[in-house]
């Protein structure tokens, strides 16, 4: 299943604002890969949850869910407080 497009959560748009923008464009440009066909990146699904997905970025892990149309980014965060929730 390919999305077209990606979206920030408010709440991952927060996350996002507070990242250095060498790590910004890093996570920008792994989203566009995932969207694109074939999308490539390291992503597995979360124990314990039915949609949710992480993709993983150096150090930075992004939680998302996936729809048919959109990747709904949900956080954005270090690897040792991505699972923390």
């Amino acid at each position: 299943m390919t999305a077209d497009s990606w979206v920030f959560t408010a709440r991952a748009h927060r996350d996002f604002k507070r990242i250095d923008a060498p790590v910004q464009r890093r996570i920008t440009d792994a989203l566009e890969r995932l969207v694109a066909d074939p999308p490539q990146g390291d992503v597995i699904k979360l124990a314990g949850s039915d949609d949710e997905f992480r993709l993983r970025v150096g150090d930075w892990r992004i939680r998302f869910i996936r729809t048919d149309a959109t990747i709904y980014v949900l956080r954005v965060l270090p690897r040792g407080r991505a699972y923390r929730d």
